[in-house]
């Protein structure tokens, strides 16, 4: 970009107090100029691979094992590398170890003797080099280096990189194998090379939102995040239900306790997070000791929960159901924007007869016992609510595990994600019938589409981090619940949510929950170049990736939506979904020549993977094969790239005029 050089004078004084500090990294014209040349080298490299997953709903033990073998990405290296040399047998006990390293090394150390062990290092070691190099093989030196574990970076190297035009290097390449397995550090070494490998074959994670409720362990898979190499988030609906929670939002913690009871599942809220939830139990067995609270039972019969738990856990998810229906008119008073009145529903009971009406028509209510609502005053919390609501708050603020996960998810998330010409969005673009995009009046502004999910995260944020500014900080706290359950919120993508009437009303015309037009238009071509153009992506090249809502493969629908140009990956990581979709769960795999679906089969367990080598059956569809392989320089971090040359063609400029002084 030689035009770079005929910068005017005009510019580059603009520009100068931005170059002095860029000066002080590069302070010179032989170190800009290395750096140049670097840099554009890489542009010249191949696109990484990205992998992206969603509604991973708690569900640690098959998405560490996703992430453990890239989505099959893993496999098929080896049988690029091995497939000629190496029979089925020996490539899936490879893969295997690749997964697992110390797992399955000290299962074959069990079963081989000493002599045999040392034949196995050494076979081992020689091919997981040959699959590091291959692996490693889209990346520069230097990025390659930084994988590497310390302890072992150098000799790694050695290996990598061999000098095959000396034959008397053989020996020195051999004597380094023997070496490490003389001393006694092959095992270990085998571990960190199989970790360098994982870290490889993928170049970007993305987590197209809901790591949270329904699964047992969303902590183990926002430990496993925090400590992965390249992540982004885009928030799902039921991360921004905790988001709030840990903000302090009052509704969205009632939520989260309530979806906890629900699928018996306070583990998370109580040992997990360390949130005390005595004073809700205490409540609860005193509001309702003589209520069975039947339609309040724990969602899943788990064997291991006793009958007398079971009771407790109805017990706390009706009270806090009931606050929760409390607390939201607080809200939605204070928020006539928000235009949710038609959720307040408790002054709309009969407390005599038990009944309800609603849209014209009279229900029978399938729970009447309401203790603690004063049918005078329905929304009032009662004084022992509002302590075990405020003691609730005060945990999950204090909780310090809780809060370092949703500082990381402020830290890698965002509502949406434009990145490689790809709309990463978990939900959908909130639109109108007519396929325009629905708008939405905040602080008495109007907004819509990007402009929309821009000022909504801008409040979120300020919900959780703007301590100075109380009534911007309380707006914040209530978008954070709002796009859990709101008509514009990109990520519920629904006109309602109908908790109170599933929870008491037994005819399910009242349960009615309509998705947001967006998913029956997403197949209009005219709508899809709309969205595409407000948010400024190429319609021929680009993708629009969603989670959210389960895509039904037992009945025959497919994720590849509007021939290629929307990809549905939620297929069902969550075993709640699985009987609807009949698989667990979809991923993707973005390479610099292919962009590949592939479908899992429920995963058994680790120990299975281990023991037995059996990996996840998976299925692969590929959505787009390119002609000509994509470059860094095609991709957005390709551009980032290219602005550091830019700059630096301005540094050297600012350097040889004079402007700045060399440092050499």
């Amino acid at each position: 970009m030689k035009e770079i050089y005929d910068v005017s004078d005009e510019h580059l004084n603009s520009q100068l107090k931005y170059l002095k500090l860029l000066s002080k990294q590069y302070s010179s014209i032989s170190k800009s100029s290395a750096e140049i040349i670097n840099l554009k080298a890489i542009l010249n490299l191949p696109k990484g691979t990205e992998h992206f997953l969603s509604d991973i709903h708690g569900e640690y033990e098959p998405f560490v094992h996703v992430l453990k073998n890239a989505s099959g990405v893993i496999k098929r290296k080896i049988e690029e590398v091995f497939g000629n040399t190496m029979i089925e047998s020996e490539r899936k006990r490879l893969a295997t170890l690749v997964y697992y390293p110390e797992q399955k090394l000290d299962l074959i150390i069990k079963e081989e003797s000493s002599k045999e062990i040392e034949d196995f290092y050494r076979i081992t070691i020689y091919r997981l080099i040959d699959l590091l190099r291959y692996a490693s093989s889209k990346y520069t030196r230097s990025k390659v280096r930084k994988f590497l574990p310390k302890d072992f970076k150098y000799i790694i190297e050695e290996l990598l990189h061999p000098d095959s035009s000396s034959p008397h290097k053989d020996e020195y390449y051999k004597s380094i194998v023997d070496n490490i397995i003389e001393i006694d550090r092959a095992k270990i070494f085998i571990v960190e090379v199989c970790k360098a490998i994982q870290k490889l074959v993928i170049d970007r994670l993305h987590i197209v939102g809901d790591i949270y409720d329904r699964g047992p362990r969303p902590d183990i898979i926002m430990d496993t995040l925090m400590n992965y190499h390249n992540v982004d988030i885009q928030w799902g609906n039921h991360d921004i239900l905790w988001m709030g929670a840990a903000s302090g939002q009052k509704v969205c913690i009632a939520n989260a306790i309530r979806i906890s009871s629900r699928y018996a599942n306070l583990d998370i809220v109580e040992d997990i997070y360390g949130i005390n939830i005595l004073p809700l139990a205490t409540f609860a067995l005193e509001a309702y000791k003589d209520d069975p609270c039947t339609e309040f039972m724990p969602k899943y019969n788990d064997s291991e929960v006793s009958i007398t738990e079971k009771s407790l856990i109805a017990k706390m998810h009706k009270a806090i159901s009931v606050i929760q229906f409390k607390l939201e008119a607080e809200v939605i008073n204070r928020r006539p924007e928000f235009e949710m009145d038609h959720r307040l529903l408790l002054h709309k009971v009969n407390y005599e007869n038990g009944t309800i009406e609603l849209n014209g028509s009279e229900y029978k209510l399938k729970d009447a016992n309401f203790t603690t609502i004063d049918p005078k005053d329905p929304y009032k919390l009662t004084s022992r609510e509002e302590i075990v609501i405020e003691k609730l708050a005060v945990s999950f603020m204090n909780s310090e595990k809780l809060q370092k996960h949703i500082s990381f998810l402020f830290s890698k998330g965002s509502i949406y994600l434009i990145t490689n010409g790809n709309l990463l969005v978990h939900g959908c673009v909130p639109l109108n019938e007519d396929g325009s995009f629905m708008s939405m009046k905040i602080n008495r502004k109007e907004y819509k589409g990007k402009a929309l999910m821009d000022i909504m995260e801008s409040y979120i944020r300020k919900g959780y981090f703007l301590d100075n500014n109380p009534v911007e900080k309380e707006y914040g706290l209530d978008m954070m619940w709002y796009l859990w359950t709101g008509k514009c919120s990109s990520l519920f993508g629904k006109d309602d949510m109908t908790t109170y009437e599933r929870y008491f009303i037994g005819e399910k015309e009242s349960h009615k929950e309509n998705k947001n037009p967006y998913y029956l238009l997403r197949e209009d071509e005219n709508v899809l170049r709309n969205i595409f153009e407000g948010f400024d992506l190429d319609f021929e090249s680009g993708h629009i990736i969603n989670g959210h809502v389960p895509v039904k493969s037992k009945n025959g629908e497919s994720p590849v939506k509007a021939g290629g140009k929307v990809l549905a990956i939620d297929g069902g990581f969550s075993r709640a979904y699985q009987g609807k979709t009949g698989i667990a769960g979809y991923t993707l795999i973005y390479n610099s020549q292919m962009m590949q679906l592939v479908s899992h089969e429920p995963f058994s367990s680790a120990e299975e993977s281990i023991n037995n080598e059996r990996d996840i059956l998976s299925t692969s569809i590929i959505v787009e094969n390119r002609a000509q392989r994509m470059f860094v320089r095609d991709t957005y971090d390709g551009m980032k790239i290219q602005q550091e040359i830019n700059d630096l063609k301005m540094l050297i400029i600012a350097y040889k005029k004079g402007l700045i002084k060399e440092d050499k």
